[in-house]
């Protein structure tokens, strides 16, 4: 699939992952007190904006899924599977939409195959959250 982008060029899609996650594992993590998981999955800025909303679960549900889908949008490169959860960051921009950041071993496979964007799409309700992830070169 080749997209074309504002101002000329062409961006190809290198790869595409979607997650979903059940908020009421995530809710049962948390009761537990599993918080060295929650430090585990989300980097500290993911974890101060989860853990400041009215139901943390659901956001903590889409952004393990938008990681998840995130590893599987760029799992054709064998490098892959050395990405940690620490690697990838759900951000939020200034009007609020996601934004993937991407660090350490993410961001070296992105840039030796070619990815310029990661497209990135959450979705929650009450009982699950799902994530689509893009990657475009």
């Amino acid at each position: 699939m080749v997209c074309r982008v504002v101002g000329g060029g062409f961006l190809r899609t290198l790869g595409v992952g979607i997650d979903l996650v059940d908020v009421q594992r995530i809710e049962d993590m948390i009761e537990r007190k599993a918080h060295r998981v929650i430090e585990k999955l989300l980097t500290p800025a993911e974890r101060e904006y989860c853990l400041g909303q009215a139901i943390p679960a659901q956001h903590i549900a889409a952004r393990i899924a938008a990681k998840e889908a995130a590893f599987k949008s760029l799992q054709l490169v064998p490098e892959a599977r050395a990405i940690s959860w620490q690697d990838l960051e759900v951000e939020r921009n200034a009007n609020g939409s996601p934004n993937l950041r991407l660090h350490g071993k993410a961001a070296e496979i992105a840039e030796e195959t070619g990815v310029t964007r990661m497209l990135i799409s959450l979705s929650h309700s009450n009982l699950q959250a799902a994530a689509v992830v893009m990657a475009q070169g």
